[in-house]
């Protein structure tokens, strides 16, 4: 009996582990339940190994008289692969079947309708099913546009009729055109109006930025938090700090060993980054590549041949960025936000937008990035990776300020569990471009 109680104990952190580590992903369409399976039992088998022995360090470290038996492990194994496989299987084919679809119809042509048909397609578990189109501007929109889309259907009252829809997602390319009396009787009849740049939000991660407008921010509540939300997110922030220095204390002395015995340089790279509020600071990281004469790409794109044995070690772990618990400790950081930015990037973005208008209209709200600390991970980090080019840049600012406006505890805390897990793995971020380029250190030889 007591072998079965300790195994139901050691299988509640088997289960917080395992599911960190493998219930991430999900299936873009129902035939491909097999292959996630597939992975999701690959990584179990890493996760349970990374739970006993993180389970054998506290038994021995907190309960050093209690012993670490193996019945309970062994036990506890069989009912975490007992639970956490049926669990997924059937958590797949419910959110798949129709019960739980939604039917609904897209309002527009525009690019950002366009976006929303692709997303619906690939990401099916989402419960929305695309049942038709109406477009705004029929004469505009090429039939072969949709060859393999719902046929198009022009009026708004004939697809009701026709197809009877559960929601209307708007995505019209000119707010002036929207139908509102006609969508407020719809909406009375229990069909529901979704914003289509929300449903984009909600679909990617990211902010949906060629559609916003100004006032659209001005208005929001999202993008401020309360003194409350930012407190207790600091508070986290530097208890992390102080025990995360306490507890790799050991692993940053050899790391530092490490990279003096490599290659020759200073063992930290020290770089000014922007910060809250747009102030510069000095960011601290182990250095990670040879040093050079001169300037090197700004993009990394490059610099690849530069980057150390131990640095790829150290980049394929995170554990460069270890270092910067010391700038939580200055106030300079948080430990989940946007990755500051070097100064010379910043100045690149100011510099389009204000001399290039029609280069720069897609990054308005890049100043929304100092209106938080950034961060030793976040979100953008996690879904993208490293950004090669200003396109690049861009693109991840949108998953910046998705995070600036959905900023809360608990997504802290999924974003710190996802980053957990692409330590462990030691693979790129799921999001990262095929050939990502790593943060520049441009660092110079002693004359």
């Amino acid at each position: 009996m007591t072998t079965v109680l300790a195994a139901v104990e050691v299988s509640s952190i088997f289960l917080a582990v395992g599911g960190t580590m493998t219930l991430y992903g999900s299936p873009s369409s129902p035939s491909e339940i097999a292959a996630v399976l597939a992975r999701f039992a690959s990584r179990l088998i890493p996760a349970l190994l990374v739970a006993s022995v993180l389970l054998a360090v506290l038994y021995t470290v907190f309960f050093p008289d209690t012993g670490v038996n193996s019945a309970p492990f062994l036990l506890s194994v069989l009912i975490t692969v007992g639970f956490l496989v049926p669990i997924r299987f059937c958590f797949y084919r419910v959110m798949t079947s129709r019960s739980f679809v939604k039917r609904v119809l897209v309002l527009g042509t525009s690019p950002l309708a366009h976006s929303i048909i692709e997303e619906l397609r690939a990401q099916p578990h989402f419960g929305y099913a695309l049942v038709g189109v109406v477009d705004d501007e029929l004469a505009s929109l090429e039939a072969s546009s949709y060859k393999s889309s719902p046929a198009l259907l022009g009026a708004l009252d004939k697809i009701i009729d026709e197809v009877r829809p559960d929601g209307i997602i708007v995505a019209l390319r000119e707010l002036k055109q929207l139908p509102a009396r006609k969508l407020l009787e719809l909406r009375l009849r229990d069909i529901f109006i979704e914003d289509g740049v929300d449903i984009y939000e909600r679909f990617t991660g990211k902010l949906a930025i060629e559609w916003y407008t100004p006032s659209r921010i001005v208005f929001s509540k999202d993008f401020r938090k309360s003194f409350l939300d930012l407190a207790v997110g600091r508070c986290v922030s530097l208890i992390a700090a102080i025990a995360g220095l306490l507890i790799f204390a050991p692993i940053l002395g050899l790391i530092a060993l490490a990279i003096k015995l490599d290659s020759k340089g200073p063992v930290f790279f020290v770089q000014d980054r922007v910060g809250l509020k747009c102030r510069p600071f000095k960011l601290v990281k182990f250095r990670t590549m040879h040093c050079v004469n001169g300037k090197t790409s700004e993009w990394a794109r490059d610099n690849g041949h530069r980057i150390t044995r131990v640095g790829t070690w150290l980049r394929s772990f995170r554990l460069d960025e270890l270092p910067q618990f010391i700038n939580i400790l200055r106030g300079d950081m948080n430990l989940v936000g946007p990755r500051p930015h070097p100064v010379t990037n910043f100045e690149l973005f100011v510099l389009v937008l204000r001399n290039a208008p029609e280069s720069g209209d897609e990054i308005p709200y890049y100043s929304l990035r100092c209106a938080v600390r950034p961060g030793i991970t976040g979100w953008a980090q996690n879904r993208f990776g490293y950004a090669n080019g200003l396109e690049e840049e861009i693109e991840k600012m949108k998953y910046d300020l998705y995070y600036i406006k959905h900023n809360s505890l608990w997504f802290d805390l999924h974003i710190l569990l996802d980053t957990i897990k692409t330590v462990l793995s030691g693979r790129e971020s799921k999001g990262a471009p095929s050939h990502p380029g790593k943060e520049v250190e441009t660092l110079h030889k002693a004359a």
